[in-house]
């Protein structure tokens, strides 16, 4: 891809890495980066490939995602506007659905539909300086990508009705606190520590690490008994898999175990 695309793609070993690249509008999820986001994580969900985690983080340093366009959205026929909408809600329930682990690396405001993303994917890291906002009650609108039903379980019924209802602004450090991003760094610190969690993770058996995200993608939503009989299910389909077999081998000869997702 070319630096003037709103998607940027890198391929680091087992890690992609992705860029949102509009930094003069707020890296603002227009149609056209909706778009590529989609098919991305959709391509992924289809044939991981090669790709066995992803680090999603805005370009410059003081946006990560300022939401929807409001430009854009302004001068839109209704036919892109319902576009638009049908995209921001298959993009929140394929992040959920893809195999592939998403991390995020919050670089800085994260506002609305990006607040949305933050808690969509799998976990995230902030910049100190970060803030975040989901203002949607101060447009007359209800939020759109998914954050009634994510920002609950990330930061508990009461506390995600407070920042929903009232739509005011939160410091990285509270979204720590609350259990929205899972570590603060200095911002030149922050895309290395993500691409280094990314790295730990793709270096784990590939089917192991998706199954248990699948695992743990239904806690939240089965009781106690119905999760440990799918979670039981998962162990069983990676017990047999050349990847187990590779991890055993690999302690009784005291090396690194070669995981090749098979």
């Amino acid at each position: 891809m070319t630096a003037s695309e709103p998607l940027l793609q890198e391929q680091i070993g087992h890690v992609r890495m992705l860029t949102l690249n509009r930094p003069d509008a707020g890296n603002a999820l227009d149609l056209q980066m909706l778009t590529s986001l989609t098919a991305l994580i959709r391509e992924l969900t289809i044939d991981p490939g090669d790709t066995r985690c992803a680090v999603i983080t805005g370009a410059g340093q003081r946006i990560f995602c300022g939401g929807g366009d409001m430009k854009e959205r302004r001068m839109m026929a209704p036919a892109a506007a319902r576009r638009h909408r049908g995209l921001m809600e298959q993009l929140i329930r394929d992040l959920q659905e893809c195999p592939v682990p998403f991390i995020a690396a919050v670089n800085g405001a994260a506002v609305g539909a990006g607040c949305e993303l933050v808690a969509a994917v799998d976990f995230a890291y902030a910049a100190e300086t970060a803030r975040f906002s989901l203002p949607e009650v101060k447009l007359g609108i209800v939020p759109g990508g998914g954050a009634t039903q994510t920002l609950p379980r990330a930061c508990g019924l009461r506390r995600a009705k407070e920042l929903i209802l009232t739509g005011k602004m939160f410091s990285a450090a509270e979204a720590l606190q609350w259990g929205l991003v899972n570590k603060l760094l200095p911002p030149q610190d922050l895309v290395p520590a993500a691409l280094e969690t990314a790295r730990l993770i793709s270096a784990n058996a590939p089917m192991a690490v998706r199954e248990s995200k699948k695992a743990i993608g239904v806690a939240m939503d089965v009781d106690l008994a119905t999760g440990l009989r799918f979670e039981l299910q998962a162990h069983h389909r990676t017990a047999v898999t050349r990847d187990r077999a590779e991890g055993l081998l690999s302690i009784a000869e005291k090396r690194t175990p070669i995981f090749r997702g098979e």
